[in-house]
């Protein structure tokens, strides 16, 4: 039941087409609009982030660290290791005492092109600060620290923080735990894998968290998603689809290896995850742009945005104009 979401020409000759699945729910977590299969299951990947977040803030980890919004929005973050996602993040350290080796993630270098090379250039080593989901690492070991939990095999599914995690990717999922498969993530933590439909859901009560009955749940939500919307930058970096989208105070966003997107909107209390079937993430831009071109979202500067940082113009190496990009999906409504 897959569809073909977006095609690339080069010379007017088609030379890839992108397949994938898309699911839109509305407030009451059912299936709005769709194109593929709603039912379609996949690994969250580190679209997952900002649920993870959301035990250790409820349980008062901002208050009992001291946490500032940038701390809290970079614990839901795939960071680039730009030098202010280094800055936040050593502070993260030394405001929880937490040794680094402690992050059971591999040391890397940033994922931003200048800061990998500037680190190189002066000779540093990696780290498992620079790795991109060390802020989720440090958010869930400082939670283990403050509730006296051990701290060796906190990347177990066993340990209490990491049923914490998935009981409540359950409950925002509307799903019970027995029906999430769980793998392992490429940082090395528990990853959870859930129909689209589900993870859509989740986003939605991230965008309207008065669907959220549980108050502490409601008010962590709340207080995660105020951070990453007056924070985007620490959520992603340059130029990244969840920066641009998280600019707009109307969007949540977040998105995860292997081709998983997905964002809810406030206003029109919807929740909208996409799958790019071949795990490729250059299509995201194209792919949200065109969902929020569909539903007739009414933020036009959301749109330009993505526009001029995902021209659907192709350019080889040398910024020659060599092919085109096509969203060629139609959502289908219920």
């Amino acid at each position: 039941m897959e569809t073909v979401l977006v095609k690339e020409y080069r010379a007017d000759v088609m030379e890839c087409a992108h397949s994938g699945h898309i699911c839109i729910v509305n407030e009451e977590g059912k299936v709005e609009a769709y194109a593929g299969d709603p039912n379609y299951i996949t690994f969250t990947r580190s679209s997952a982030k900002p649920l993870q977040a959301i035990p250790a803030i409820r349980a008062q980890l901002a208050n009992y660290y001291h946490l500032t919004d940038q701390e809290i929005a970079i614990m839901t973050a795939s960071h680039r290791g730009e030098l202010e996602h280094q800055e936040i993040l050593a502070g993260l350290l030394n405001k929880t005492g937490i040794g680094e080796s402690r992050l059971v993630c591999a040391s890397s270098y940033p994922l931003d092109e200048e800061a990998r090379y500037s680190l190189i250039r002066s000779g540093s080593d990696k780290r498992k600060l620079y790795h991109n989901c060390a802020g989720k690492h440090l958010g869930l070991l400082a939670y283990s620290q403050m509730k006296g939990f051990p701290l060796e095999g906190y990347e177990n599914p066993e340990h209490p923080v990491q049923q914490e995690v998935l009981n409540t990717i359950a409950y925002m999922s509307g799903l019970s735990k027995d029906e999430i498969t769980l793998g392992t993530d490429g940082c090395g933590l528990p990853v959870f894998a859930l129909p689209i439909h589900a993870l859509a859901t989740a986003y939605m009560k991230l965008a309207c968290p008065d669907r959220i009955e549980d108050e502490a749940t409601r008010h962590a939500v709340e207080t995660i998603t105020k951070a990453m919307n007056s924070n985007p930058f620490m959520v992603a970096g340059s130029g990244r689809v969840d920066t641009i989208l998280l600019q707009d105070e109307n969007i949540v966003a977040k998105g995860g290896f292997k081709g998983v997107y997905c964002f809810g909107l406030k206003k029109e209390r919807l929740g909208v995850t996409f799958k790019i079937l071949d795990g490729s993430e250059e299509e995201w831009g194209y792919v949200a742009e065109s969902i929020l071109e569909q539903i007739g979202y009414k933020n036009r500067s959301t749109i330009e945005r993505l526009r001029e940082a995902y021209t659907k113009d192709l350019y080889n190496d040398e910024g020659q104009k060599v092919g085109r990009t096509e969203t060629v999906f139609t959502l289908k409504y219920i």
